[in-house]
């Protein structure tokens, strides 16, 4: 349904999720089904080669991975994302490739097609910033603003200085390096994401299916015992 409304992509959280691969790759299903137009990201758990291929081969067209904090730690996600020479990603039959009908077309675009994001959430990755957009085949990153304020010690503060100094900080070395500056916007907040795009964001997440739900839920009920109250009043 998400797909099929026009976002230009979902991601399917296995990190702070229950989802496992194989949910995973029946959501990605789900999404083609939809709208084969959407791409379907996968926010890892971590930076592991064995699972990151494993979600790549379910179908992901771009992986968002957390904790990234130097340059060595891009390079390994971009080891386990790209196929040889550019790295080292396994050829196997799998969903990516039509399991196997489509193998070689597959793997002769999936090096400059899959979209390879890093999250930026920590102190030490704000200060190794420019050595990790240094790496060949980071596409974007994208600002954990929750774990990057606790890093601060001002947790859940964003508009506390030292929070604003290291976006700062993130945005212009995006800038410097040509690759695109990312968000989560968390509420479903439209005026929000236009003030990140006004910011110079370009990779803007929009809520998610959960907030979505609770929010509609809660203003609707609010709303229904308001007039009640009012008719019986």
């Amino acid at each position: 349904m998400m797909a099929s409304v026009g976002f230009d992509f979902l991601t399917v959280d296995v990190e702070h999720s229950a989802v496992d691969l194989v949910q995973t790759q029946t959501l990605f299903q789900a999404m083609k089904s939809g709208n084969p137009e959407c791409a379907p990201l996968v926010r890892l758990a971590g930076n592991s080669y064995a699972e990151t291929k494993r979600y790549l081969d379910a179908g992901a067209s771009g992986v968002i991975a957390p904790f990234i904090n130097s340059a060595e730690e891009a390079r390994e996600l971009v080891r386990s994302v790209k196929y040889p020479p550019a790295g080292m990603r396994g050829v196997g039959f799998c969903r990516a490739n039509g399991y196997g009908m489509h193998l070689e077309d597959a793997v002769a675009v999936a090096n400059a097609e899959t979209f390879v994001c890093v999250q930026i959430e920590h102190e030490q990755a704000v200060r190794n910033i420019d050595g990790i957009l240094d790496v060949e085949g980071i596409d974007a990153i994208i600002v954990g603003p929750y774990d990057l304020s606790a890093s601060l010690g001002v947790t859940a503060q964003f508009e506390h200085p030292k929070m604003l100094a290291a976006m700062d900080a993130i945005g212009a070395a995006c800038q410097r390096h040509g690759i695109a500056a990312g968000i989560h916007v968390v509420q479903p907040d439209v005026a929000d994401v236009l003030r990140r795009y006004r910011q110079g964001y370009r990779f803007i997440a929009y809520s998610l299916d959960i907030t979505m739900l609770m929010n509609a839920c809660m203003s609707g009920l609010a709303e229904i015992r308001r007039l009640i109250a009012a008719e019986e009043g």
